[in-house]
């Protein structure tokens, strides 16, 4: 058995998911190997992805690694970080210009910097809700270099808490341990698998840990520092499965 865990924006998406990738994916699964997503979204934004876009998985860690999900829509294992913490970070986001913070846990919750900002069932600062526990919190800042920037602040600040992953002029902020590489460990255990058993593919920076640690592909649209770390490189997701199978 192998297992595929792939990146979705950039990835499995890149050009769209057509019925090529679907028959293969199909294809893959049919011979006893598992497929799933690794992703930094959040577990809703991707089942509903699964439904819109109708092919097979076995799995999905959302989050970055903080989230895993079966083929029966079940959550099998959760890193949580205590609510009390995303007020404080919210307020250093906005510190550093970033324009808002999406709270992903017991419910989605998005914080405007500015009021005018906040539309209906959106809050300030101020008025934000008491937050039980989170599994990540999002910000996007004005270009790649000032999210690295406000990323390596983070992780200072908040370094034996929090661990700021970033993707792009995006970061995605979760528990202090949490990645797509130790995602993936979780799930090989839940699996009872071998770690010899994943094939990783992913295109931005947030793919770095899974890339090195274990099998991988590089997209062709990938960043550089993601190439020059992975086994080999693909241009998509069908062309990968045909060498794999």
């Amino acid at each position: 058995m192998k297992i595929i865990a792939s990146d979705y924006d950039g990835t499995l998406n890149h050009g769209g998911i057509d019925d090529s990738k679907r028959q293969a994916i199909a294809e893959w699964r049919r011979r006893g190997n598992k497929f799933g997503i690794v992703s930094g979204r959040g577990l809703e934004s991707l089942l509903s992805i699964i439904e819109d876009k109708n092919f097979e998985f076995d799995f999905l860690i959302a989050n970055n690694g903080a989230v895993i999900c079966n083929s029966k829509y079940e959550v099998v294992s959760e890193f949580r970080c205590d609510g009390s913490v995303a007020k404080p970070l919210i307020e250093y986001l906005f510190s550093l210009d970033c324009p808002f913070g999406n709270i992903d846990g017991a419910g989605s919750v998005q914080v405007n910097k500015l009021k005018a900002d906040a539309d209906v069932g959106e809050f300030t600062l101020e008025s934000m809700p008491e937050i039980e526990y989170f599994n990540q919190i999002s910000t996007m800042l004005a270009n790649e270099a000032e999210a690295a920037a406000v990323t390596a602040k983070v992780r200072e600040r908040f370094k034996n808490i929090l661990n700021p992953l970033q993707n792009g002029r995006c970061i995605d902020i979760v528990p202090a341990g949490v990645n797509k590489a130790n995602g993936i460990y979780k799930l090989v255990d839940l699996l009872g698998a071998k770690s010899g058993d994943v094939i990783t593919v992913g295109d931005n920076i947030n793919d770095t840990d899974m890339i090195a640690e274990f099998r991988s592909y590089a997209m062709d649209n990938a960043v550089d520092s993601i190439k020059s770390i992975a086994d080999g490189v693909t241009p998509g997701i069908a062309e990968l499965i045909q060498i794999e199978l």
